[in-house]
């Protein structure tokens, strides 16, 4: 028997097998949750996409309604498009449903141990312990010096050097991901030409580029990775094995960098000196120091990406919405004034700059399918068994186009958050941020560093569209990639100071910083 027809065979069993006890289970008890059609042999796979998953659910939830099953070769999974159904199953019922099915696509690239992609255990538990001690609402708070200075150098740039190009783009990653190198790792990052953000470009492209993270034809079908790239739906194994060295230095590489400085006396305060300086019985062994390199990897993992796409889908708003932009404008105006930049201690009094900022994270999430869960015991939810292994997906995307919850949810309307009679006082939209015990630990820093961005832009930019080959205004549309975070395709606009005042501030505000 050759290798193609025994995996042929080896998948043919284990889906037989599958649903036989999955229809056993499920026949003694409740039925599985609606979905579509499904092939006799493939079940869902050939109906899944490999992009815009998220908005095809969201579409099949107004026929099958909230809770969906899905499945292809033995592998359930559930996907929950309401807020109420994730309530229930992945915080209230949160120790059923805490675990990570195996992601054989990140686990292939590298990704290993990083506590998004963790199983729920001791070892999750470690790494969670680590990064709430550092994370928690007030100490996120003691990275806001890096944060405005980071908001000041990315206003400067954008005004000096962008014309009409994409300029902006390399702006606002290099802001992003600069923030979370020097929380991480201390690391001062001085241009896109420093290694380590070389090194961090390179690992964030193969993450948002890997395909939809476990939902990939590899992470259906195992045995697929020793398949020849060129096989159909190899590709993604093959392109995540190409990037597994890249991925380990990217774990090696700053610690060598910081621990060279700890022996010179210059390191800078991080969450990794703080914990390779933390006392512990016997020292640092193998594995604290593994698991200290994984904590920081894994920072840079959650937090780069996924804040650059969000102050990048803000920016195509801004183009989208010149009106939103004026009034939030007017804002800082009012409150704040001319003669100095905004400031953290500001945010409660601009609820409409904060507005925007929420309504940036509702409007298009950039990770809406979150990371899936796994369901540990077969559980049974408004008549509908869920059976124990199944992949457990929450739907952002579906949550925060929720109809019954957000009026006109296409639309970008920051002033739904506002108090009567000038707004709607709609919620925020907190399940952006994930479920349970699984709930994002960076999320008090995201949340600083989106909103120093969001109000420094709109305090010290304006920004119009170029004119397309017509002569009229181009306006870019939503378009994303797929991976683990969706980035927005790059798209030219016209980025100023928006006025001499502001641009000779914001200049002399950095000359100040980087002296200091």
């Amino acid at each position: 028997m050759n290798f193609v027809t025994f995996t042929l065979t080896y998948g043919a069993v284990g889906l037989l097998v599958w649903i036989i006890s999955s229809r056993l289970r499920a026949r003694k008890g409740a039925p599985l949750p609606p979905g579509p059609p499904a092939d006799p042999f493939f079940g869902h796979l050939r109906v899944i996409p490999s992009t815009g998953q998220a908005t095809t659910f969201y579409e099949w939830s107004k026929t099958y309604g909230d809770v969906i099953h899905l499945h292809s070769f033995g592998r359930s999974i559930i996907v929950l498009n309401s807020v109420e159904a994730a309530t229930e199953l992945l915080d209230k019922r949160g120790a059923n449903y805490s675990d990570r099915p195996r992601m054989l696509i990140v686990e292939l690239m590298g990704w290993w141990p990083t506590l998004a992609f963790l199983p729920y255990g001791k070892l999750f538990m470690k790494h969670r312990r680590v990064l709430q001690n550092h994370f928690g609402p007030q100490k996120a708070l003691s990275h806001l010096p890096i944060q405005t200075r980071q908001a000041h150098i990315l206003a400067k740039n954008m005004m000096v050097e962008h014309e009409e190009n994409t300029e902006h783009t390399r702006h606002l990653s290099r802001y992003a991901k600069a923030i979370v190198l020097e929380a991480a790792f201390g690391q001062r990052v001085e241009s896109d030409q420093d290694q380590l953000m070389k090194m961090g470009n390179e690992v964030s492209h193969s993450l948002n580029n890997a395909g939809p993270i476990g939902s990939t034809p590899v992470d259906f079908i195992p045995w697929m990775k020793y398949l020849p790239g060129w096989f159909p739906g190899a590709y993604y194994g093959g392109r995540a094995k190409a990037v597994y060295a890249m991925t380990r230095r990217f774990h090696d590489y700053p610690m060598e960098l910081l621990q060279q400085q700890m022996a010179e006396g210059t390191a800078n305060p991080c969450i990794a000196l703080a914990e390779l300086e933390r006392p512990r019985p016997g020292g640092i062994d193998d594995d604290e120091m593994t698991l200290i390199k994984g904590v920081s990897a894994a920072i840079y993992a959650g937090g780069a990406d996924t804040v650059f796409t969000t102050i990048h889908m803000f920016l195509l708003s801004m183009l989208q919405n010149p009106d939103v932009l004026k009034k939030a404008q007017q804002e800082i105006d009012t409150v704040i004034g001319h003669d100095r930049l905004p400031e953290y201690s500001d945010r409660p009094s601009l609820p409409y700059v904060e507005a925007v900022m929420q309504e940036t994270l509702r409007w298009q999430p950039v990770v809406d399918l979150g990371i899936p869960h796994r369901c540990m015991e077969d559980d049974v939810y408004n008549g509908m068994f869920i059976p124990k292994g199944a992949t457990v997906m929450a739907n952002s995307r579906a949550m925060t186009w929720d109809e019954k919850v957000y009026s006109d949810p296409v639309k970008f309307d920051p002033s739904r958050y506002l108090p009567k009679p000038e707004g709607r006082e709609e919620p925020h939209p907190t399940v952006v941020w994930g479920w349970g015990r699984r709930i994002c630990p960076g999320r008090h820093l995201a949340h600083a560093t989106l909103w120093m961005c969001v109000a420094t832009v709109i305090g010290t930019l304006d920004i119009s569209p170029v004119n397309g080959a017509d002569g009229k205004p181009y306006i870019p549309k939503v378009e994303f990639t797929t991976g683990l975070t969706q980035e927005q395709v790059p798209f030219p606009c016209i980025i100023k100071a928006r006025s001499e005042r502001v641009k000779s501030l914001i200049l002399s505000t950095c000359a100040a910083e980087a002296s200091a």
